[in-house]
């Protein structure tokens, strides 16, 4: 009796524990250890306004006059520092989180580089290629709705 009794406490005590475990894992995605902003926050309020203004700046013929211009600048350089806070404080779970948070920083900083020299085909294609690396983050850690 007694060995059942300990048995179920030990059963007990590691389902608990690797719920813990996994809840801590989750939190890596949705929050970081010590900083309060969550994550679904900081994409609601930083990556998808100025991923949407980046793509409606350079969608046809891109950016028309240097205010133009000074508006991919602003989204792409916010978007580089959004592939920073992704990889900071504990956030990345696992090797996809970090390959795109690398992607992001990478062509965001690709497009920087094509303002600078009024490049539009070289800016929309650095661009496709940002989005595409959100999409395969998305698609392994989004939650469902």
């Amino acid at each position: 009796m007694r060995k059942t009794i300990w048995r179920s406490v030990a059963v007990a005590a590691l389902v608990f524990g690797v719920g813990i475990l996994g809840s801590a894992v989750n939190a890596q995605k949705t929050k970081g250890k010590t900083r309060r902003a969550e994550t679904k926050i900081l994409m609601r309020c930083i990556s998808q306004p100025n991923c949407k203004g980046l793509a409606d700046v350079l969608k046809d013929a891109g950016p028309a006059d240097d205010k133009a211009w000074g508006q991919v600048v602003q989204y792409a350089s916010l978007l580089n520092e959004m592939s920073y806070l992704l990889m900071d404080d504990g956030r990345c779970p696992d090797a996809t989180w970090a390959g795109a948070a690398k992607t992001l920083r990478e062509c965001s900083a690709k497009v920087l580089d094509a303002a600078k020299d009024h490049k539009v085909a070289d800016a929309q294609g650095a661009f496709k290629n940002l989005t595409g690396a959100c999409a395969t983050c998305h698609k392994a850690h989004k939650a469902k709705s």
